[in-house]
């Protein structure tokens, strides 16, 4: 068993791999020559504004007095430049969108294990292409291009990172930053001969990051006066700098100014996926080679490599905007026919680098771009520039990139059918093997059939081992990756694991028909329309309001309601009292402190009525156990007084208090540990667990989540009656009070029975209920459904890692609460953890029964989904064509995505739940003495 729990629990971590192992491989590849246009260009220097965070409409739209937010860019609108919306792509994080803004590309997904801060992978872009590159503003933002150029002739000046505060008194100050090293920076130029030549050099580039706009959006949301003040300070710097540069410069005319934004921001002061809120940002361009007022859209690299003449970026895919250049025909008709020679180049590398691992008579070409094709259309190009056709041309360089992208993205995706297969092989597997160990060992379903046990023949190993050898030979003559070996390979074993039990499989086959037709019909669409709610559930939280609203039917339709009317109505309250949480809008679009306040309250008026209770038994209430609980109601007045007074402190932009930040911490840090206090009773200690996770959950609270934990451990705890009654009606044993059970975790397992029927429905309601902890408040599988305010107890200063780990907490918490409830089901039900969920423990090793079946169900429809789309879409993931094509089946292909992580995420942290449920419910510490534990 302990042999199956590895092998399990390793097969869980290969499949969660392989989601980021086949879909989200670097695009990237290396080896080109780099690719520039002959003619010289319209500009000297390149001055590159990036307004973090902000969004198209917020700068081009009128205030309430019906003028503009930012005068000066409105007059280049207006009267100089050229401006329009551009497009982002998911993730709409900072890193990325300044990747796709200055090296032209789509930011390999790998590098936010890095926090999108260091480069997974090393890539060209603008700055490195420049002569010099000077650059000011955010120490995440331009270290990563300085790192990854070739030489030193990129400099960067950033501020410290502690600047970087969402409770600071004025974010507008790390734009003033900016601005004014800038000034001084060309102040100090005049009296450094050797700094003057360098900036009077031609090919240079000044970038400008300012992060005041993004902090403040965080902070106080993009409707803030903060927020669009913010913007009114960038424009007049803008204004400044600009007026210095041609002050500078002589007004030479030589100076190509570009105004834009990485991606802009959610209503609810969040940005990292989809929304169009998140994807459109302005763009405004002017100056030397930037063609009078239009509007028109544009891939910013390659204007940019334009503009100043060096070559594009060697892993940029943008296509150049000739409507964006004020410059003769012919230069626009060789810029584009460079634009699209670089991109050829990089389908030619990547065609050649799958070409060399394939076997000549596997491999298949990308027939719309075969070699003669390529010739013909450069040859027709460079007649038609010969020719002065150069409209013809603009538009045969067009097609020709069209083709050379859709080609980088078949071969980008060449292997995926193949490594898709695979997987999907291993999981049936899998999935049939668990199974049928589980009916095997744990079941009375095949107990009566009695079959001769036949002597395992020698063939069957025989062939899988030579279908293993085959598989293996046919990756290595093909020079595969070793992950490939793991995905091609998995399946063999398993498989043969699985035909090993061919016996049962007939023994099975034999128990069902003797079930009767209509009831194993009824049971299989019951069964069924179950995971078909749970697998909506993740496009469409109201689902789980459907469900919810089914569960509290259920006892009125069986004999509970007869023997149990108290317990089925409180339970028919709860769950239709928890089912209205997902109909509410997702938490931290509409924070509102004073229901934190109210759940608080609720907590502490629930706690005196316990205590109350309790002390009337004083046979079971001792004085060191009412210690326990005033300690923890003490720590929940605590934290509603923090969650005041934090943000009655950043209202007044006065920042974090010291002391609410100690206080956060130390109840994060004691709520683990109190518990154990706790006496060991069923009721005490699960109400002790609830007290001590409340107030941190409180302390990480912006609105009406915070009143969740405490609907839904009501209902647990109505959960855990209602089994006993179900129990008890079947007359598999005896109803128990919860007052005389008590948490063992050396429990005597000879005492729990067989698994019956109705433990499908117990294993149903615990994968429902923990999904409904996972999207009660909120669909987390979308990134801007985290909000930053809900960690400004503990921090404010940005560290993603940090903030996403107290995130990752809150998102916890309620799973915690379902899974020390099921703890105590499987205790007065007399049913062992050993087949219900994986636990790891002295005394609990891995079993395997219809929890799982569930989650893998859900996987393994998305996996599906997931392949149809790919296959059916010839648009890719972090491959960019066209923008407009296929956007909704993107989104639709990443959710899927996103769904698949959340349900192996789930099954693999099941492991660490049920462990630490474990923990908290049966380890027993005291406050003084030696202390006492109920492990053996």
């Amino acid at each position: 068993m302990l042999l199956f729990f590895t092998l399990g629990l390793l097969i869980h971590f290969v499949f969660f791999a392989s989601i980021f192992d086949i879909y989200f491989t670097s695009p990237l590849v290396h080896g080109m020559t780099p690719q520039f246009t002959p003619l010289p260009p319209p500009a000297r220097r390149l001055v590159l504004f990036v307004a973090d965070g902000l969004r198209a409409d917020t700068l081009y739209e009128l205030d309430e007095n019906g003028t503009s937010r930012a005068p000066f860019i409105r007059n280049i609108i207006m009267h100089e430049g050229s401006w329009g919306i551009s497009h982002t792509r998911v993730p709409t994080e900072s890193r990325p969108g300044h990747v796709a803004l200055i090296a032209g590309f789509y930011e390999d997904v790998s590098a936010v294990a890095k926090g999108w801060k260091e480069n997974p992978v090393e890539f060209d872009s603008l700055f490195n292409e420049s002569k010099y590159t000077w650059s000011w503003g955010s120490p995440d933002i331009l270290p990563m291009f300085a790192k990854g150029a070739s030489g030193d002739h990129v400099y960067t000046y950033s501020y410290d990172a502690k600047r970087e505060d969402f409770g600071a008194q004025d974010a507008t100050k790390l734009d003033t930053w900016v601005f004014d090293n800038v000034k001084d920076f060309f102040r100090h130029a005049r009296n450094n001969q050797s700094l003057f030549s360098k900036i009077n050099e031609e090919k240079i580039v000044f970038f400008l990051h300012l992060l005041g706009i993004d902090t403040n959006g965080h902070a106080h949301r993009p409707s803030s006066r903060d927020y669009k003040d913010n913007i009114k300070k960038v424009d007049d710097g803008v204004k400044e700098i600009v007026s210095m540069f041609n002050h500078f410069y002589g007004n030479d005319g030589k100076t190509t100014f570009i105004f834009t934004s990485d991606h802009g921001m959610t209503d609810w002061g969040s940005h990292g996926a989809g929304h169009p809120s998140e994807t459109l940002t302005p763009l405004v361009t002017w100056g030397a080679g930037i063609n009078y007022p239009q509007r028109v859209s544009a891939d910013i690299a390659p204007l940019m490599t334009s503009l100043i003449g060096v070559p594009f970026p060697l892993n940029s895919v943008g296509i150049l905007p000739v409507d964006y250049l004020n410059n003769t025909d012919l230069f626009k008709a060789e810029s584009m026919f460079t634009n699209a020679v670089q991109i050829l180049e990089q389908f030619k590398v990547k065609m050649t680098q799958k070409k060399e691992v394939t076997l000549p008579f596997l491999f298949t070409p990308f027939k719309l771009l075969s070699d003669s094709k390529q010739f013909n259309i450069l040859r027709k190009a460079r007649s038609y520039i010969k020719h002065r056709k150069f409209d013809e041309v603009v538009s045969l360089c067009k097609e020709l990139i069209h083709l050379a992208l859709k080609g980088l993205s078949y071969y980008h995706t060449y292997d995926r059918f193949f490594l898709g297969i695979n997987v999907v092989i291993g999981f049936v597997g899998w999935i049939s093997y668990a199974s049928l160990l589980i009916i095997k060992s744990h079941s009375n379903l095949i107990k009566g059939v009695s079959k001769e046990v036949k002597k395992p023949s020698h063939l069957l190993p025989c062939s899988f081992v030579a279908i293993g050898i085959l598989v293996a030979f046919f990756l290595l003559i093909q020079a595969c990756p070793w992950t490939y070996y793991v995905y091609g390979l998995l399946p063999v074993p398993i498989w043969y694991a699985v035909l090993r039990e061919f016996q049962v499989v007939q023994d099975l086959v034999t128990s069902l028909l003797t079930y009767p037709l209509s009831h194993f019909v009824g049971y299989l669409l019951v069964f069924t329309l179950g995971i078909e709610v749970l697998v909506l559930s993740f496009f469409y939280r109201y689902m789980l309001t459907a469900g919810l609203t089914a569960f509290a039917v259920w006892p009125f339709l069986t004999r509970l309601w007869t023997r149990a009317k108290v317990t089925s109505l409180s339970w028919a309250f709860f769950s239709v009292l928890l089912a209205v949480f997902p109909l509410m809008p997702v938490v931290g679009r509409k924070p509102d402190i004073s229901l934190v306040m109210g759940a608080g309250l609720l907590v502490l008026l629930l706690s005196l009525c316990v205590v109350t209770s309790l002390m009337k038994r004083k046979d079971s209430f001792r004085k060191e156990e009412l210690l326990v609980h005033l300690l923890q109601v003490l720590s929940t007045v605590l934290s509603m007084y923090v969650v005041y007074s934090t943000q009655s402190s950043l209202l007044r932009k006065q920042g974090l208090p010291l002391m609410n930040q100690v206080i956060s911490w130390a109840t994060l840090a004691s709520s683990l540990f109190v518990p154990l206090l706790s006496s060991p009773a069923v009721f005490q200690r699960l109400f002790s667990i609830l007290l001590s996770l409340m107030s941190t959950y409180l302390l990480l609270s912006t609105g009406y989540e915070a009143v969740f934990p405490l609907v839904l451990s009501c209902l647990m705890f109505v959960w855990i009656n209602i089994e006993q009654e179900t129990l008890q009606q079947s007359g598999v044993c005896c109803k128990q009070k919860l007052t005389s059970i008590q948490f063992s975790y050396n429990t005597d397992i000879t005492q729990f029975r067989q698994l019956y029927l109705d433990d499908i429905r117990r294993a149903f309601f615990l994968v429902f209920f923990l999904v409904t902890a996972f999207f009660g408040t909120g669909n987390i599988a979308s990134i801007n459904s985290f909000d930053l305010a809900s960690v400004y107890c503990f921090l404010t200063v940005f560290s993603p890692f940090m903030m996403g780990a107290l995130m990752m907490w809150k998102i916890l918490i309620p799973f915690v609460l379902v899974m020390c409830a099921f703890e105590a089901v499987q205790l007065t039900t007399q049913l062992s953890s050993k087949r219900i969920v994986w636990v790891c423990g002295r005394h609990h090793v891995l079993n395997i029964l219809f929890p799982l079946l569930i989650p893998l169900r859900q996987l393994l429809a998305c996996t599906a989904w997931l392949f149809i789309y790919i296959s059916a879409s010839p648009n890719r993931l972090w491959i960019p064509s066209d923008p407009e094509l296929d956007l909704n089946l993107l989104h639709a292909i990443r959710a899927c995505i996103s769904h698949y992580v959340i349900v192996m995420s789930m099954t693999i942290f099941l492991v660490f739940l049920n462990g630490l449920a474990q923990l908290l419910t049966t380890k027993k510490l005291r406050l003084c003495g030696k202390p006492k534990s109920h492990f053996m």
